[in-house]
């Protein structure tokens, strides 16, 4: 197991060398520069700025630099944000994006599976529909269309929470965007989560447990949870994944200073070392959720071994 987690930290160099580089192209193919404005900066002082961060330099040269301070962890300095770094930006908007996207994901986990269970125990139940229908709500309505629904509902109409901010992680400030990304993500788990548990109570070793006289709930919980969880487990990673993506939108409606914010900021200054910085950093989330979600089969599964 070590090795295997070793040998899989290593290819993620590579990964992450790939998608800099891409990313590191793109973004100087495209039209416009990061000081360009409504308002023209002399000749002069544009000289300056291009030279202080190197863009006066031929392309190679500056990918040269990027990635000697990219190895020593310097994400390099914002070119929008006057006396700002980029680590300084990420450290700064990172613990409002895990606290919003790691509170949503362990709840959606949490009511999913349990909705899930409870589906698959009363097939074509009333609980089963009202699951189903649940779940193609979710995944039919994306989340700029959501977000403002419950901004309308529960900030304005009935006043009980605030439309947006943050302030300082106060839950009433949390409740929205928590809400928004836990209805996007909890239909997928509670899908799979009632496919794979019916399955599961199709095979032998079940009957065999039913056979025996065994309660429903030892059963689901003694055996047939841990068989169910292996693809719960295969959409948990991509879900966490997607949910970056979320909080671009996520954030801009709710005006959280988080990750997502900055990734449109960043896109929209032609802040090219905050862009390149948030896609390392999203790089190394995603490599690292994935090697999680491997991991976690073998410990639900004690036949898979690496």
């Amino acid at each position: 197991m070590w090795s295997y987690t070793l040998r899989r930290v290593l290819l993620t160099l590579p990964t992450l060398l790939i998608v800099v580089t891409i990313c590191y192209l793109l973004l100087h193919a495209t039209p416009g520069g990061p000081f360009d404005g409504e308002r023209k900066i002399p000749a002069e002082v544009l000289a300056n700025l291009q030279a202080k961060y190197h863009l006066d330099e031929p392309l190679w040269k500056q990918y040269v630099f990027y990635l000697r301070d990219l190895l020593h962890g310097d994400l390099g300095a914002s070119f929008r944000y006057a006396d700002w770094s980029v680590n300084d930006l990420v450290l700064r908007a990172l613990p409002v994006s895990l606290t919003i996207g790691g509170v949503s994901m362990l709840l959606a986990i949490v009511i999913g599976v349990a909705l899930g269970i409870a589906a698959a125990l009363r097939r074509n139940s009333i609980a089963d529909y009202v699951l189903m229908l649940a779940s193609n709500a979710g995944n039919a309505f994306p989340s700029f269309v959501l977000g403002p629904v419950l901004i309308l509902v529960f900030a304005i109409l009935l006043k009980w929470l605030p439309a947006g901010g943050w302030n300082d992680f106060q839950l009433r400030y949390m409740a929205l965007p928590v809400a928004l990304l836990v209805m996007i993500n909890v239909a997928t788990v509670g899908r799979v989560t009632r496919a794979s548990l019916i399955e599961v109570l199709n095979t032998n070793y079940i009957r065999t447990a039913r056979a025996k006289g065994l309660p429903m709930r030892t059963i689901v919980l003694r055996h047939a949870l841990k068989p169910t969880l292996i693809p719960v487990v295969s959409v948990i990673g991509p879900l966490a994944i997607s949910s970056i993506t979320a909080a671009v939108v996520t954030e801009s409606v709710f005006s959280l200073p988080g990750i997502g914010k900055l990734i449109v900021n960043g896109a929209a200054n032609r802040d090219y070392t905050l862009v390149l910085g948030l896609v390392v950093l999203v790089t190394v989330v995603a490599v690292l959720l994935n090697l999680l979600v491997d991991l976690a089969y073998a410990w639900l599964d004690p036949k898979i071994r690496y």
